[in-house]
């Protein structure tokens, strides 16, 4: 009797063993994802998460503000004209008080005709106004009220936008970030010892962005009386800080 191979059935049974060999390995697969999963699960468990508050009060040593002419006349030339003869005055007055260049620039200049709106039907022309105005960066606040009196005298009539800014805010802000740290590291270190447990590596740190806050000072006093009050400058910094707990 002859033998006739069977063929067909090694074929099936090798089918059968590739199936069997990738069955195992998702099964290996996904019981690695499976065990990454609950320790990443644990991980989670063993965590604190802390805010860290710090601030830094700082008086400011820059003021900004906004000086100007405004004039009118019944042309447009008169109006610039006297505008510009005017304002070339309290620019040398800014000068003389020992303000630099490079800290005075126009931040206004407009000519625009002035109309009698009180009677009925077509408004009549009247005249014109000139507005020059600057935007002056005074490094020495000590020197804002005698600036101001002296730019006044020189004939300005238009004072608005006064603003005290702290020139070092971003090296002063970074000591505020080193102290909310720290505030975060104490709190975090009272949490993992009323659990049992011990502060391992740091695995986040977020930080929250806050404007300067002012707080008013003792107003100074310039020749001519003028009250300024820089005020004083709270810089805020918080972080929120996840440390691992160890046992």
């Amino acid at each position: 009797m002859s033998m006739i191979p069977k063929s067909g059935n090694r074929f099936s049974d090798k089918i059968m063993l590739q199936k069997s060999k990738i069955s195992r390995a998702l099964l290996a697969g996904l019981l690695v994802a499976a065990a990454l999963a609950a320790t990443a699960a644990h991980a989670a468990d063993r965590l604190v998460t802390v805010t860290g508050e710090a601030t830094v009060a700082v008086a400011p040593d820059t003021a900004v503000i906004r000086v100007g002419v405004n004039s009118t006349a019944k042309t447009a030339r008169e109006a610039g004209d006297a505008n510009s003869k005017q304002m070339t005055a309290v620019l040398a007055a800014i000068k003389e008080a020992g303000i630099a260049d490079r800290d005075v620039q126009t931040s206004r200049l407009s000519l625009q005709p002035q109309y009698d709106a009180s009677r009925p039907g077509t408004s009549k022309l009247v005249g014109f106004q000139a507005n020059n105005q600057v935007t002056v960066n005074i490094r020495d606040i000590g020197k804002l009220p005698a600036i101001i009196d002296q730019a006044i005298a020189a004939g300005a009539n238009e004072m608005s936008g006064l603003e005290f800014v702290v020139s070092q805010q971003s090296k002063l802000l970074d000591q505020a970030r080193d102290q909310a740290i720290a505030d975060a590291r104490r709190k975090a270190d009272l949490y993992a010892k009323a659990a049992g447990a011990k502060l391992g590596a740091v695995v986040s740190i977020s930080e929250e962005g806050s404007a300067p806050q002012s707080r008013p000072m003792q107003a100074m006093r310039g020749g001519a009386g003028v009250p300024i009050a820089p005020g004083e400058q709270t810089l805020h910094a918080v972080v929120t800080v996840s440390y691992e707990l160890t046992p």
